[in-house]
């Protein structure tokens, strides 16, 4: 079976200003400058939170040409522009893999097309929905596949941050629980049932434990 472990968190808002304040308002720690995805007209910062895992904060580059395609975590729907106009959240994760064909295959929901990816030195594969949206509502994790042994994380100073717990909820749960089961990730998010899709994550920080 192909190895499949939890990677990042992905924190989306309207600015990366305000993503980045946000994080760091809650949990007492700066994030990192990142750079930017020229194919997705993003651009992100990080937040190291262990070895090779980490949070990521994206938002829409205003200085980026617009792609020709939806950008990815739903950046462009109406209705996360209206949510993110409120306040940054937590709306997907990712999971990396040696394998990322076969894990793509064991997937019951399928989590988007593959496509190579570039971010300055960082190489990857990742799954990316034609659409944009976010499969199972971001509880079903976008797959990577990283080039080489670099990993964003490796560079990033440790503030203390940990992943304690994953948990999400959908109004149709059973077929997340399936394809999180068929990655092997039973053990890493619990699915319930709620009226709309959400996803959390209880993190121990320097201000005790927080959830996002």
């Amino acid at each position: 079976m192909t190895d499949i472990e939890f990677d990042h968190l992905v924190v989306a808002a309207q600015t990366l200003a305000e993503g980045i304040n946000f994080v760091a308002v809650r949990l007492g720690a700066l994030p990192q400058a990142g750079g930017k995805h020229v194919a997705m007209g993003t651009h992100n910062a990080l937040l190291r939170l262990g070895p090779r895992e980490y949070i990521e904060m994206i938002a829409i580059d205003p200085d980026a040409a617009a792609p020709p395609r939806p950008r990815w975590f739903a950046l462009d729907d109406p209705r996360m522009r209206a949510s993110l106009a409120e306040g940054p959240r937590l709306v997907q994760w990712a999971v990396r893999t040696d394998d990322l064909d076969s894990a793509h295959a064991r997937a019951k929901i399928d989590p988007g097309t593959v496509h190579p990816m570039t971010r300055g030195d960082f190489r990857w594969r990742i799954t990316i929905p034609d659409t944009g949206q976010l499969p199972g509502g971001g509880l079903v994790p976008t797959m990577i596949e990283w080039a080489g042994s670099a990993h964003p994380a490796d560079t990033l100073p440790d503030v203390g941050l940990r992943l304690a717990a994953l948990a999400g909820e959908h109004p149709d749960p059973a077929p997340i629980r399936a394809t999180v089961a068929a990655l092997g990730l039973s053990e890493r998010l619990k699915v319930t049932y709620g009226q709309y899709p959400r996803l959390a994550a209880m993190l121990r920080s320097p201000r005790g434990l927080v959830t996002l």
